[in-house]
């Protein structure tokens, strides 16, 4: 078998909302298709991958140093040992070949992209869905039949007062979700508690709402945050501070004793692993969001697992960033504790597949080949459109 072309195409996202520190007003995505020689039922399989939202297309690289490597690269240098499938770990060392250590970038992005679509393949070849696949390779066949998902919103938007932020968490409960996660930073400390109380009027409980900085905070604004939060009773205080400030999270935690969660804005095992040396992350309580899309792949992804287990944590303590298919698929084949949701945000890439709705704060997967791209037909309708 072989990859007989790769196609990308850079899509807008955007949208008027914002968070603490950016609008998605110019946002774009890149979208891959990965095409095969391979065919099931008369059609050649196609791969398909796209990164998360929160970081631009990488476009340029993708199509100058990336896609080029892929497709120059030899049968022996990408298949498995069967040459009837793709092998994603081979190819991870293809499309890394030439690149420094370090220094990650957009490049993580662009690597994480193509991974997602090579996975996408692998699990249509193999004709089973993608959770199915990572749970038999990982986890001796195990699958979590049902995945706890998130609803993240609560974004800052022009003319949103504390009434349609109330409506929105109430429309979230009522698609089924039991868990919601508001903006903070992008204001006052004093308006940010007038909003976090005007949710909390509308949640059972502090237990049902998560905050999100996006890094915005020095320190002492953090501690501040810390101490105005705490007697709520989260379910979690999100990326106080910039990602890669490691003391300033070790500090944070002295001030603050209920969960934290961080990692989103993380792209490599190297850079996990400094933060759970570092960062004052405690394995029983705080949350991991590392993003696969954004960071290296799946492929990056699993050396970030290994590494967790070396340093006594839990897969469960898991929660990935990006609320789509592809981290839902990772979190109910290799046991993670969860995964974001962004309801109505960020589609069509948002969400999870059709006619499987969200059931106490849990949603399934459709029992189809691949990542399930196919079951969400307004992302899949696009998805087509990039491998034309």
């Amino acid at each position: 078998m072989k990859i007989v072309d790769i196609k990308e195409k850079a899509v807008p996202i955007k949208s008027d909302i914002s968070n603490a520190y950016i609008d998605f007003s110019k946002m774009t995505a890149s979208v891959v298709a990965v095409v095969t020689d391979v065919e099931r039922d008369g059609k050649p399989v196609i791969g398909y991958g796209f990164n998360s939202n929160g970081r631009y297309a990488p476009s340029g690289i993708l199509r100058e140093r990336f896609i080029p490597r892929l497709l120059d690269a030899s049968p022996g240098d990408i298949l498995n040992e069967e040459e009837t499938n793709l092998d994603p770990h081979k190819i991870w060392n293809v499309l890394m070949t030439g690149e420094k250590p370090g220094g990650h970038g957009e490049r993580s992005v662009a690597v994480g992209t193509l991974d997602m679509a090579v996975w996408d393949a692998v699990a249509k070849i193999e004709e089973k869905p993608l959770y199915q696949v990572l749970a038999d390779r990982y986890r001796n066949g195990q699958v979590d039949e049902k995945v706890f998902v998130y609803a993240a919103g609560g974004y800052y938007q022009p003319d949103k007062g504390l009434d349609k932020l109330q409506e929105e968490m109430k429309s979230y409960l009522d698609l089924g979700y039991n868990v919601v996660k508001m903006k903070i930073g992008g204001d006052s400390l004093k308006e940010d508690i007038k909003r976090i109380e005007a949710v909390l009027d509308v949640v059972p409980s502090g237990k049902n709402l998560a905050v999100d900085a996006n890094g915005r905070f020095d320190l002492g604004t953090a501690i501040e945050y810390a101490k105005e939060l705490e007697p709520y009773d989260l379910f979690w205080y999100e990326e106080a501070g910039d990602p890669l400030d490691y003391e300033l999270q070790a500090e944070l935690a002295k001030y603050y004793k209920n969960p934290m969660a961080t990692g989103e804005n993380l792209f490599s095992m190297q850079d996990a692993r400094n933060l759970i040396r570092y960062g004052g992350m405690r394995s029983d309580k705080d949350i991991l969001q590392f993003d696969c899309a954004l960071s290296y792949g799946l492929v990056e992804y699993l050396r970030i697992l290994d590494m967790l287990g070396d340093y006594g944590w839990s897969p469960r303590q898991c929660i990935p960033h990006g609320g789509h298919q592809m981290s839902l698929n990772i979190a109910a084949g290799l046991g993670l504790g969860g995964n974001e949701s962004y309801p109505g945000v960020f589609e069509p890439f948002g969400g999870f597949a059709d006619n499987h709705p969200v059931e106490d704060g849990y949603v399934s997967l459709p029992d189809v080949p691949g990542i399930g791209f196919e079951a969400k037909s307004n992302l899949y309708e696009l998805l087509q459109t990039v491998a034309k």
